[in-house]
C-alpha cells in the first residue's frame, strides 16, 4: 500500500515540467531572479497580488481574553494620539481667533450701546424712520462674501431724516413695540 502511494507521488512530480515551476535544472543563476520576481509580485497580474500580511508574534493561538486585552491596548494608544492631535488643533484655532480679535471692527461689551449706519427706507410714520442696515461679511468656512441686511425702526424726534438719507442710529431702551433705536445724526442727504 505504501509503495503505491510513493509511486503515485513520484509520477505526479515527474508530470510537472521544469518550465511550469519557473526553474530549469542546470541554470542556477535564473532561480534567485525568478524567486525575487515571484516575491515582489511583478510576475503576477494586478488582480492576483496578495497584500502582505502583518507579522504576528510567535507563540500559538491567543485566547479570547488575550485578544481583547490586545484590542483594548491598541484602542488606548489611538485615543491618546487623537487627544494630542485635537489639543494641538485647539491651540492653533485659539491663536487664529486672537489674530481675528485684533482686527474685529466691533466688540460686544456689556453696557455699551451699539451704533450702526444705514439708509432710511421709510419715513411715513410720525417721529419714526425705518433704516436698512447692510452687512457684508466673509463666511467663516467657505470664504465667500455674504451680504445681508436688516431693518430697524428708529426714533426721529424732529422728523429730520427722509427716504434715501444715510443716517447713524444708536441702540436705546424700548420706545414702542418695535422701536429699539434712536437717530443720532444724518450723515448724507438723498439727492
Amino acid at each position: 500500500m505504501m509503495d503505491v502511494d510513493n509511486e503515485n507521488q513520484e509520477a505526479s512530480e515527474a508530470d510537472i515540467s521544469p518550465e511550469a515551476t519557473g526553474s530549469v535544472e542546470g541554470s542556477t543563476s535564473d532561480a534567485p531572479a525568478a524567486r525575487s520576481a515571484e516575491e515582489s509580485g511583478a510576475g503576477a497580474p494586478a488582480g492576483r497580488r496578495r497584500p502582505k500580511a502583518k507579522k504576528k508574534p510567535l507563540g500559538g493561538p491567543m485566547t479570547r481574553e488575550e485578544r481583547n486585552a490586545e484590542r483594548l491596548e491598541e484602542r488606548r494608544k489611538k485615543a491618546i494620539a487623537r487627544r494630542t492631535e485635537r489639543a494641538a488643533a485647539r491651540t492653533e484655532h485659539k491663536l487664529q481667533e486672537h489674530e481675528h480679535e485684533a482686527t474685529a471692527p466691533r466688540e460686544r461689551r456689556s453696557g455699551v450701546q451699539k451704533t450702526r449706519q444705514g439708509v432710511v427706507v421709510s419715513d411715513k410714520a410720525e417721529k419714526t424712520i425705518t433704516v436698512r442696515i447692510d452687512v457684508a461679511r466673509r463666511h467663516r468656512r467657505y470664504g465667500k462674501v455674504v451680504r445681508t441686511s436688516t431693518t430697524v425702526h428708529a426714533h426721529d424726534e424732529s422728523n429730520d431724516a427722509h427716504i434715501g438719507d444715510t443716517v447713524v442710529v444708536r441702540e436705546a431702551r424700548p420706545l414702542s413695540r418695535t422701536k429699539r433705536w434712536r437717530l443720532i445724526e444724518v450723515v448724507a442727504r438723498a439727492k
